[in-house]
Order: structure tokens, then sequence, then C-alpha cells
């Protein structure tokens, strides 16, 4: 396959997923070049490259892998999360994955072993979310360590670093990742108050608003 044969067909999804990287920063969900973003077209893995600030990557700079990781499209290096990127596309249904080091959420990665029900939106990820164990960055290890967290579940802390959370496009995944941000900072709003504890949803609720959930916002019609 040449240069030009494997970017056919990716130019708009590459562009999309530039936007989301830059919507992260904007958003305040990462700090410079940390964090990333990958999106699946076909057999390959869309994904940011390394090192390289948000503002100025361009339409020249797509970096294209196959699921073995290969690199079949750009010169540059792929991030250094690829493996965690390629665990969870090889392992759940994941057409996008945004990996981020939000403030709120990395800050309670270092206090819990899994974030409570503290509000209804945590069914949007499949109920309370747990927290990965720490392993080095770009390891295969942390790639393990997400997949046990992401059980079930389609979005995880990660120990000292920050989250992980996959959807059937770039819009879903980084929703459902300003979701869980927002989730982090209520509950840490919320134990900051002395001598009140917050009330938690049940599962059975939960399982409840995931059913309401499949529902929300406007019915597709499908083609006219």
């Amino acid at each position: 396959m040449s240069e030009r044969e494997g970017r056919d067909g990716l130019e708009q999804p590459w562009m999309q997923l530039v936007a989301t990287a830059r919507r992260m920063v904007d958003d305040g969900l990462v700090v410079g070049t940390s964090g990333n973003v990958s999106a699946r077209v076909g057999h390959l893995i869309l994904v940011t490259p390394s090192g390289i600030p948000y503002d100025r990557i361009g339409l020249q700079d797509i970096v294209a892998v196959d699921l073995d990781g290969k690199q079949v499209v750009g010169e540059l290096r792929p991030s250094s999360e690829l493996p965690m990127h390629l665990a969870v596309y090889l392992r759940t249904d994941a057409r996008a994955v945004v990996h981020t080091h939000a403030v709120h959420a990395t800050a309670v990665s270092t206090l819990l072993y899994e974030l409570p029900a503290i509000h209804y939106m945590a069914a949007a990820l499949g109920g309370k979310i747990r927290v990965a164990d720490y392993a080095t960055y770009g390891s295969e290890e942390l790639a393990a360590n997400v997949l046990h967290a992401l059980r079930e579940r389609t979005g995880c802390l990660i120990r000292n670093h920050g989250t992980i959370v996959y959807g059937d496009d770039l819009d879903q995944a980084y929703e459902r990742t300003a979701q869980l941000e927002w989730m982090c900072q209520v509950w840490l709003a919320s134990r900051s108050v002395d001598g009140f504890s917050p009330s938690l949803l049940s599962k059975r609720e939960l399982a409840r608003v995931a059913e309401k959930l499949r529902d929300y916002g406007q019915p597709h019609e499908g083609p006219s």
C-alpha cells in the first residue's frame, strides 16, 4: 500500500480527531502535550503523535497504525500510550478512545479504588468507576491494568495518572470523559464538607438510569 493509498478516506476523521485533542486543552483536561486521542477507521487506528502540541498538528501529520501496532501512515511517532489504546480496541467494541490527565479525576485516582455512584451519569459509563492499578506510562502492564478496570465499563480512572474512556465515536468518548471529570469534581466537593458524607445511588437506580439513557436525545429517523 502506498502512502497516498493509505491516506485515502482518512483526512476528515483525522481532523475530527485533532479537533477533539485541541478541545481537551481548551477545556483544561490536559496540559501541554499530555493525554492522547485515537479513532478507529476500518482496520486502521488514527492516533495523535507523540510530543507535538495539538495546536500545531495539521492534515499533513496523519498517524495511523494497524491493529498490531505497525505504523502504516505518517512519519511522526504515534503516542507513547499506543499499547493502551490498541488493547482497548482489541478487547472492546470501541470506535474512539480519549485519554486525559484531568485534574479532579487524577486527584480522585490517588484517593480511591472506585469512584462511588455520586451522580446518575455514572450509568453512562457502566456504573461505579474503577481505578486501574498504577504502572509506568506506555507499558503493556498499564494496558493490562486498564483492561481489568474497564470490565463492563466504558471508562476508568488510572491511579496517579488520569482517565481513559471509549465510545462509539469521538463525540461520545469525549462527552463521557467530561462527565467523568465532573463527577470526580462533585465527589471531591461533597467530601470536603466536615461532618457530612455524600448520599450515593444504588445499583438498582443506576440500572434504571442506564435503561432511560438508551432513548435519550432526539429520535433517529434514518435516511430521508
